[in-house]
């Protein structure tokens, strides 16, 4: 009995063995293989560390197929024509690999003015002005492989990677939901209309969700030279946040920027730590412009302002709050001193400016005033600007 269950597992074993060294299973195997090792070889490069060889080859090919057409007709298809195979090169190609697809280029030129004949004898031939459009192409798009060489991701990633860190400085930018009886908006204008922005909010609710954090801080320098800055900072406070007491919050981040030794280090922030159940708030400063509250019973809006150096001067830096209540009705304005302050005008003449256009969204409330408001005080202004509004509804 033993021997017969034997003999049949030794009879299909050798049944699957045969079925696997058929002409379809092999060849279903090596399209396997060969669809693996394609799309890996995609994911790569396009990470930047895989092999350029597909892009090279494509691009290599269309330099014989623009030649000849040009041959055949050169007023449909004309010898500049060749600068489209060096521009796709000069985003998908390394340097190495680019030079290779210009010398075919090269030689296609040669080939096309042999062909056609002296330019002197008609148009559509390939004149030095071609060989110019062409040469010109192909350096500029050596200085772009280069460059992206330098920072060792291809060109769709390198898009890819700028979207993703704009979007996530949004992200992180966005103010969390508060309670019935509250609103809140920001609203962040990056100087000369880029994307990315020196100003920057990181904000959380602590505390079980009854403490609002929120801190606002305003990067040396302005548009993309501070983008860079702002993100990695923004990302350290937001880790910061929530994560110490609020009375140290500050004092650690001095410490953090201490730590980076940026030739322009500075920055000023304004930290707001308000009690969303009986509106009592500290506001802690450094060297940030003041909080303005606009108070329902008085009417009159006030400037709030805490005690304390900029960020990343110096060590051993105190930051002494100041206290206030939101009752319903009230207002508390944060901003940074682009929307306030240029060269033609001081930041107190800026602050009644702001005041004075706030006041026209008392009656109606302030809900979507944050962006009309910047577009009142600093539309045209060539910095980054941000503001920050907390109302306690009545």
């Amino acid at each position: 009995m033993v021997v017969r269950r034997e003999g049949r597992a030794r009879r299909e074993r050798g049944e699957r063995r045969a079925e696997a060294e058929t002409f379809t299973a092999r060849m279903k195997k090596r399209l396997h293989r060969a669809r693996i090792v394609l799309r890996k070889s995609g994911v790569d490069y396009f990470r930047g560390d895989g092999s350029d060889w597909v892009a090279l080859t494509g691009l290599l090919l269309t330099v014989p197929l623009i030649t000849a057409a040009t041959i055949l007709n050169s007023v449909w298809c004309a010898p500049a024509a060749l600068v489209l195979p060096i521009v796709a090169g000069g985003l998908l190609l390394r340097p190495a690999s680019l030079l290779a697809l210009y010398a075919a280029s090269a030689v296609a030129l040669i080939v096309e003015s042999i062909q056609l004949g002296p330019y002197t004898d008609g148009p559509s031939r390939v004149t030095p002005g071609v060989v110019l459009v062409v040469a010109a192409c192909g350096f500029f798009g050596l200085v772009i492989a280069q460059f992206r060489s330098r920072v060792g991701v291809p060109w769709r990633g390198g898009s890819t990677m700028l979207f993703d860190l704009r979007e996530r400085i949004r992200v992180q930018s966005k103010l969390p939901k508060l309670p019935r009886g509250w609103h809140r908006e920001m609203a962040l204008r990056p100087a000369g209309g880029q994307s990315f922005s020196g100003d920057f909010v990181v904000a959380a609710r602590t505390n079980g969700g009854r403490t609002l954090e929120v801190v606002l801080t305003d990067v040396s320098g302005k548009g993309m030279d501070a983008g860079s800055r702002a993100l990695l900072l923004s990302g350290a406070f937001g880790g910061l946040l929530g994560s110490l007491p609020p009375h140290s919050f500050l004092p650690a981040a001095n410490g953090y920027l201490l730590r980076q030794d940026w030739d322009e280090g500075f920055a000023t922030s304004i930290h707001l730590v308000l009690d969303l159940e009986t509106g009592d708030y500290e506001l802690f400063s450094a060297g940030h412009p003041p909080g303005l509250q606009l108070s329902a019973g008085s009417g009159r809006w006030e400037e709030k302002t805490g005690h304390g150096p900029l960020l990343g001067v110096y060590d051993g830096a105190q930051f002494d709050p100041v206290k206030g209540m939101l009752r319903p009705g009230d207002v508390l304005m944060l901003f940074t001193d682009g929307l306030v302050e240029t060269s033609e005008r001081d930041i107190a003449e800026g602050i009644d400016r702001l005041t004075g256009e706030a006041d026209r969204y008392v009656a109606g409330g302030f809900h979507g005033a944050a962006w009309h408001l910047i577009e009142a005080v600093a539309k045209d202004v060539n910095d980054d600007r941000a503001l920050l509004l907390i109302c306690r509804e009545a």
